[in-house]
């Protein structure tokens, strides 16, 4: 299988590329004019593109079958990124998928994506373009996941340890978990066929004990 990633040189993104690697996936980064490519990722195909230009997406993800979508806006006194960004460069990726015959996407989120009254949404009210983001790919007809992460960090240590907590969409509000193990979640999604048609929230903890991700959404109720 062939992967793209988009925001692949992101705190998420490239973590989700090395374990795709990890896995044997053959990988596809595609990514923005200013970013940086890390030294180990060099020697993957590479596409650059505009997401305001939906030819330049086609070409990216041309020949791939599956996509991680783990663009997000940066921070920034822009306000307007969020918008931009999480919900009509989501949508312009999912449109993309529709005409290139790609049908499999995951898409990273956020824990409390839709939620108004919430701190994170002094910026640009990301919460909100982030969901939308989501709709977007929910009414895409497509086969689909969205992964919503809690709080990220950079934590590398002792994630062997970490259980990933599972729930379905709206259960979690504010626990946190490493970017690694976020990454970890987007390939499993594409080995758990339970995952297609779920949002799934995300956390961890070394408190809890380990589930797989087909095992724990199998214990969704509705």
């Amino acid at each position: 299988m062939k992967l793209a990633v988009t925001g692949a040189t992101g705190k998420t993104g490239y973590r989700v590329v090395e374990e795709a690697i990890k896995s044997g996936y053959k990988v596809r980064l595609v990514i923005r004019k200013d970013s940086i490519v890390p030294n180990n990722l060099k020697n993957c195909e590479i596409f650059t593109v505009n997401l305001a230009k939906p030819s330049s997406i086609d070409m990216a993800l041309q020949g791939c079958d599956a996509l991680v979508i783990a663009t997000g806006a940066r921070p920034s006194i822009d306000l307007t990124g969020p918008a931009r960004v999480d919900a009509l460069g989501v949508k312009r990726q999912v449109e993309s998928c529709k005409r290139v015959g790609l049908k499999r996407i995951i898409l990273v989120s956020s824990l409390c994506a839709g939620q108004f009254f919430h701190p994170l949404n002094l910026f640009g009210l990301i919460l909100i373009w982030k969901r939308i983001g989501e709709q977007a790919l929910q009414k895409s007809g497509l086969d689909w996941t969205v992964i919503r992460p809690g709080g990220l960090n950079e934590n590398e240590d002792g994630l062997d340890k970490q259980a990933i907590i599972y729930t379905k969409e709206n259960q979690q509000k504010d626990a946190y978990i490493p970017r690694r193990l976020v990454a970890k979640c987007c390939i499993d999604s594409l080995k758990t066929k339970e995952s297609i048609g779920k949002i799934v929230e995300v956390t961890s903890s070394s408190d809890v004990p380990m589930i797989s991700m087909a095992k724990a959404i199998k214990g969704f109720t509705i």
